[in-house]
C-alpha cells in the first residue's frame, strides 16, 4: 500500500479520531492492511505536536522514531504500580516512589514533555503492562496533570496483538502476576480506567484469496477448523528442494539456522565473494541497525529488501525478493524474478533522532543524533519468523518444526500473498496456534462501524469544548514570564535595575491576565453543558466579549516587548537576552491567534456547523498560518543560521541612528557600552557613503588642515601616524581616518560628475 486508499473508510475514521478528538485510539488491523501506511499519513498529516516511540530500537528506527526507554529514561527493571511492592532477591523493580525519586530529566526534556499532545507507540504488540503504567505516571508528573490519563497527552496505540507478544522472564512475571492480569500493554492499569477507542483495519491489501484471507482470520481468532488444516497441509512437502529460479526464502524460528542457511547457499555460489560495510556516523547505536553492518555477497545470491521503496515508481517493497545481478566495483545490479530489467541499488540512510521542543516554531522537531547507510538488503535464502514481521513474500517455505510459539504461525502464514507460494516442511498441530485468551477478550471491546462513527462525532463536540476553555489558559503564558523574571539575579546586563523593573512589571501584569482568564474559564465550563440550548448564541457573546478584552492587553504586551528588546539592542553582548524575549513576545502572538480561532469556532456553532467540518476548517486555518509564517521567517531564520554574528553593518547602523537622534559620540558609548573610540570608529564609516558630514566629527579648520598635507603626500599616501608626526599631538587618529574618508568620498563624488 503505497499511498492512503481514499475508499478505506475506517482509515479516515481513525485519522478524525487522532485529529479532531484527544481520544485515545488503539489501532490495529490483520497483516497487510496499512498500518505503517496510517503512521506515515498521521506523521504528515497533523496538526498536534507528535513524537513516535516503539519498544525495541530497531521498531523505533523502522517507525522513524525513539525507543520509549530513550524517550522518557526509564530505568532498567520492572515495574510495580504499588509504592509498597518490596523486592526480589535476583530482580530489582520499581515502584511510584521509586521511579520518580530517580527520576533525571532535564530541563529541555520536561518542557518537550510538557508541550506533547500525541504519542504514538509503534508495534504496540510487545510492550508489557507495566511499562505503559511507568510512562502514565511521568507523564502525570511531569505535566503536573495527576488527575488525567498520561498527563492529557493523546495515546495513539499501533501493532496487532496476533502477532508478536512482550518479552517477560519467568522470574519477572513470578512478581507481576500478582498486579497485572496479562503482561500485554492492554492490562496497564491506566488502560482499564481509559481504554481506547479500538478500531481496527479490515481492508486487506497483501492477501485476495478468500479462502486464504477466511483461514488466516480463523487462526487470529482460535477459530480454526481440521478443514482449514487439512487446506495448509495441501502445502506440506518435508525437505522440499528448490529448483534454481523458484526464489522461495525459508522461514524458521532460530536465528542460527537462518543464519546457517544462508551462508551454506552463498558458499555454493561461485565467483569472488564481496562486502560491504555499512557506515555509521555519529551516534547511532550499533545494536539495533537495520541493515548488517558486514554485508556479504556473491552474483546470484538470493536477497530481499528490508525498506519500501521510496521512489514514484515504487520498484520493491519490504519483503521483496531479488537475485544478485553483478557486482561492479561499489556498485550493485539486481534482477527480480519474472522481470527482465535489470536494477542498481542505492544505499540508504537511516537516522538515530531525538526530539525536542522549539519555542520559536512551537512545534516539536527530530534533531538528527547519527545515521546509518548500507544497502536496504539482507541475504534471504532464510529469515527467522520474528524479522519477517511487516514483511511480504510471494513465495515462502515455513520451517517451524514443532516448536511454534503463540503467535508465529500466523505471522509466518499473513507474510504470504497468497496460498500457492506457500511450503510446510512440518504440519501445523491445533496445539500451535491457540491464541492467548486475554488478547481474544480485549478484541471483543471492538464496536461496530455506526457506534464508531456516532462516538466519532460526540469526541468532536468534546474537542471543541476543551479547545474554547484551553483558549483562555494563560498558564503557560504566566509560566513562562515568571521563570524569565526569576533569571534576572544570573543575567549580566549593562543596565540590570532598569531591565529588572521592566521584568517585573510585565509579570506582574501577565499574571493578572492569568488570574482574570481562569475567572473566565471556569465560567465557560459551566456555560458550554447548556450552550445548545440557545444555539450557542450566548455562549458566542461571551467568548467574543472576553477575547476582546484579552486581546487589547496581548498587544500591549507584544509592543512592551518589542520596545524593550529594541532598548536593549543597543547594548553589545545582550544576543542571547534578546532572542529571549523574541521567545517571549511569541506567546501572547499565539494566544491571539488562539482567541481569535475561539471566535471563529464559537461562529460556527451558531450557524449549526457540525462538529467535524468545524475542525476540518480549523485544521486548514492552522495549517494556512504556519505556512505563512514559515514563508515570512524564512529569510530572517535562513540568515540567523548561517552565522551568530550580527548581520554586516548592523551594529555600526544601530551607533548611526543615535547619532542622528542627537546624541554625542559619549552620549552613545554610554548606551552600548562601549568605548568612545569604537562608537567614533562606527560613524566614520558612514563619512565615505555621504551619510555623516565630516564636519559633524572634525572642526571645519582641522579638515582643511588634513586635507592640505594629503593632497601634497606623494602617490602612495601617508599613514596616519604619518600624518599625526607633522600635524601635532592636538590631532587625534579618529580626526585623521575621518578626513581620510572624506577624502575618498571627495574623489568619487568628482568621478561621478
Amino acid at each position: 500500500m503505497s499511498s492512503p486508499d481514499t475508499s478505506n473508510h475506517l482509515f479516515y475514521l481513525a485519522a478524525r479520531f487522532v485529529n479532531q478528538t484527544n481520544r485515545h485510539l488503539f489501532l490495529t488491523g490483520k497483516a497487510g492492511t496499512g498500518k505503517t501506511t496510517f503512521l506515515r499519513y498521521i506523521r504528515e498529516n497533523t496538526n498536534k505536536r507528535m513524537a513516535i516511540i516503539a519498544p525495541t530500537g530497531v521498531a523505533a528506527i523502522n517507525a522513524g522514531g525513539v525507543t520509549m526507554h530513550s524517550f522518557f529514561q526509564l530505568p532498567f527493571g520492572a515495574f510495580i504500580p504499588s509504592p509498597l511492592a518490596g523486592w526480589n532477591s535476583h530482580q530489582q523493580f520499581n515502584n511510584p516512589n521509586t521511579l520518580l525519586k530517580n527520576l533525571k530529566l532535564s530541563r529541555d526534556k520536561k518542557e518537550l514533555l510538557r508541550e506533547l499532545e500525541l504519542l504514538v507507540i509503534d508495534e504496540v504488540s510487545m510492550l508489557r503492562a507495566d511499562l505503559l503504567d511507568e510512562i502514565d505516571l511521568i507523564l502525570r508528573h511531569v505535566r503536573r496533570k495527576p488527575d488525567q490519563s498520561f498527563g492529557g497527552v493523546q495515546l495513539l496505540y499501533i501493532g496487532d496483538l496476533f502477532q508478536l507478544p512482550p518479552v517477560v522472564s519467568n522470574e519477572e512475571w513470578d512478581i507481576l502476576k500478582d498486579h497485572y492480569k496479562s503482561p500485554f500493554f492492554f492490562d496497564a492499569h491506566v488502560l482499564h480506567q481509559h481504554p481506547p477507542v479500538y478500531l481496527e483495519l479490515k481492508k486487506i491489501y497483501r492477501q485476495h484469496e478468500a479462502d486464504f484471507i477466511e483461514i488466516l482470520n480463523n487462526i487470529r481468532n482460535n477459530t480454526v477448523t481440521s478443514q482449514d488444516l487439512d487446506r495448509l497441509h495441501l502445502h506440506y512437502r518435508p525437505g522440499y528442494q528448490q529448483e534454481p529460479g523458484e526464489n522461495y526464502i525459508i522461514l524458521t524460528t532460530h536465528n542460527s539456522k537462518a543464519d546457517t542457511i544462508n551462508q551454506q547457499q552463498l558458499n555454493k555460489l561461485t565467483g569472488d565473494a564481496y562486502e560491504f560495510e555499512g557506515m555509521i556516523t555519529k551516534d547511532f547505536n550499533e545494536k539495533a541497525l537495520p541493515a548488517e553492518r558486514m554485508l556479504q555477497l556473491k552474483e546470484g545470491a538470493q536477497i530481499m529488501f528490508i525498506k519500501n521503496d521510496k521512489g514514484e515508481s515504487r520498484r520493491y517493497y519490504n519483503g521483496k525478493i531479488a537475485v544478485i545481478s553483478r557486482i561492479a566495483g561499489e556498485k550493485i545490479f539486481v534482477t527480480f524474478p519474472g522481470e527482465a530489467y535489470e536494477m542498481e541499488l542505492e544505499k540508504e540512510t537511516w537516522k538515530n533522532i531525538r526530539y525536542q521542543y522549539n519555542r520559536e516554531e512551537d512545534n516539536i522537531e527530530e534533531e538528527e543524533l547519527g545515521s546509518y547507510s548500507q544497502f536496504p538488503i539482507r541475504l534471504a535464502w532464510a529469515i527467522t519468523i520474528h524479522k519477517s514481521q511487516g514483511l511480504t513474500f510471494e513465495k515462502a517455505i515455513i520451517d517451524a518444526g514443532s516448536s511454534f510459539a503463540p503467535g508465529q504461525v500466523y505471522v509466518a502464514l499473513s507474510r504470504l500473498t497468497s496460498l500457492e507460494g506457500l511450503i510446510l516442511f512440518s504440519r501445523i498441530h491445533p496445539h500451535c496456534i491457540q491464541t492467548e485468551s486475554r488478547t481474544m477478550e480485549f478484541t471483543r471491546s471492538e464496536q461496530p462501524e455506526d457506534i464508531l462513527h456516532h462516538l466519532l462525532e460526540e469526541e468532536q463536540k468534546l474537542f471543541i469544548a476543551r479547545s474554547l476553555v484551553r483558549s483562555f489558559d494563560f498558564t503557560k503564558m504566566a509560566e513562562t514570564f515568571k521563570d524569565h523574571y526569576d533569571e534576572y539575579s544570573n543575567r549580566q546586563l549593562a543596565d540590570l535595575n532598569a531591565a529588572i523593573n521592566w521584568g517585573q512589571g510585565i509579570t506582574r501584569t501577565v499574571l493578572q491576565h492569568q488570574d482574570m482568564a481562569g475567572r473566565f474559564m471556569r465560567q465557560l465550563e459551566q456555560l458550554l453543558p447548556m450552550a445548545e440550548q440557545d444555539n450557542f448564541q450566548f455562549l458566542r457573546q461571551r467568548i467574543v466579549a472576553a477575547s476582546e478584552y484579552f486581546l487589547q492587553p496581548l498587544d500591549q504586551l507584544i509592543e512592551s516587548i518589542r520596545n524593550h528588546a529594541e532598548e536593549i539592542r543597543l547594548k553589545q553582548r545582550i544576543k542571547k537576552y534578546v532572542r529571549e524575549l523574541n521567545e517571549l513576545c511569541l506567546l501572547p502572538e499565539r494566544k491571539k491567534q488562539e482567541l481569535e480561532l475561539a471566535i471563529h469556532i464559537a461562529g460556527g456553532l451558531t450557524q449549526g456547523r457540525k462538529a467535524g467540518d468545524l475542525l476540518q476548517e480549523v485544521e486548514e486555518l492552522q495549517k494556512a498560518h504556519r505556512a505563512k509564517t514559515a514563508e515570512e521567517e524564512t529569510t530572517e531564520v535562513k540568515t540567523e543560521k548561517k552565522s551568530n554574528k550580527p548581520a554586516k553593518g548592523e551594529t555600526n547602523r544601530i551607533t548611526l541612528k543615535l547619532f542622528r537622534e542627537g546624541k554625542t559620540i559619549p552620549e552613545i558609548a554610554g548606551l552600548r557600552n562601549l568605548a568612545n573610540g569604537t562608537i567614533e570608529s562606527h560613524l566614520i564609516f558612514f563619512i565615505a557613503s555621504g551619510d555623516i558630514a565630516v564636519t559633524q566629527l572634525v572642526e571645519p579648520d582641522k579638515v582643511k588642515e588634513i586635507l592640505n598635507l594629503l593632497e601634497s603626500s606623494p602617490a602612495e599616501g601617508y599613514s596616519a601616524t604619518a600624518i599625526r608626526e607633522k600635524l601635532g599631538d592636538h590631532f587625534s587618529f579618529g580626526e585623521i581616518r575621518a578626513v581620510v574618508q572624506h577624502r575618498e568620498w571627495l574623489n568619487k563624488s568628482r568621478e561621478t560628475v
